[in-house]
């Protein structure tokens, strides 16, 4: 089945107001940076995000969040974006934070058919016992505060502990970025910017793919593939400019010797 779609409008063309939206990156490494405008140019609202962090002022799932189409956002990490905290505290948007390792398994879980699972994560903290701030006021009161968590005494390795029940997680839709894909949607992912990219992927009801190179069905090794193309809906091939076109969060360049530029 070709899977492969004319444009990122018509790729994004029914992601609508109020869904559940996961996105692939880690920091501005491997976001779907192309999808993510298209669908900050079609102005869908009242989002709920499922991503690692917001991203940097201007670029991935800030144009959301600056354009007012976030409601709500579950993640791992909040620094970064100064926006971000301005509507975090004024109670424009809700934040959900989640350990970045029980995120990751909340998504593969998702995407696994797996409800829930306990974990020691957050055993004996707020992510457990409840009471951090999710919504504030405009004058900054907090509005919502997390519950707490079911949990359940385990002996493992004859300790005994409490652990944690954490939901799976299974968003309504998935942009994700990949180095190379066919047009049946078998992605492979370079390097870092795999990150959480396959467990959105897995997780989400829809899941829509940009590839920086599309080959024919075949072309990719069976042994090298990352994410099979069963979680891919749709792919969108990027131009040559647009595969090119990657952030980097902070640039540090090392001066030559004698201190001249």
């Amino acid at each position: 089945m070709d899977k492969v779609v004319e444009s990122a409008a018509d790729a994004v063309a029914d992601i609508g107001d109020g869904v559940t939206l996961a996105t692939g990156g880690f920091g501005v490494c491997g976001i779907p940076s192309v999808l993510l405008k298209a669908l900050q140019l079609r102005g869908s609202r009242d989002i709920t995000l499922i991503s690692n962090n917001c991203g940097i002022a201007g670029v991935g799932n800030s144009l959301l969040l600056e354009n007012r189409q976030l409601s709500r956002l579950i993640a791992s990490y909040v620094g970064e974006n100064k926006e971000l905290e301005r509507q975090y505290l004024y109670g424009e948007v809700d934040i959900e934070l989640t350990p970045q390792g029980t995120l990751a398994e909340r998504l593969r879980a998702g995407g696994s058919g797996i409800a829930g699972f306990y974990t020691l994560t957050g055993s004996g903290t707020q992510v457990a016992d409840g009471g951090l701030p999710i919504r504030h006021s405009a004058t900054g009161a907090v509005l919502v505060a997390s519950e707490p968590k079911p949990t359940r005494t385990f002996t493992v390795d004859g300790v005994e502990r409490d652990w944690v029940l954490e939901t799976g997680l299974r968003p309504d839709f998935a942009l994700v970025r990949a180095w190379r894909g066919d047009r049946h949607g078998n992605l492979i992912f370079r390097k870092a910017a795999r990150n959480f990219n396959p467990l959105c992927a897995m997780a989400a009801k829809i899941t829509i793919a940009e590839v920086e190179h599309l080959v024919e069905p075949g072309e990719l090794d069976p042994d090298e593939i990352h994410l099979p193309g069963i979680f891919v809906q749709r792919v969108l091939a990027l131009t040559p400019e647009q595969a090119q076109d990657k952030g980097i969060e902070r640039l540090t360049v090392q001066q030559p010797a004698g201190g001249q530029n």
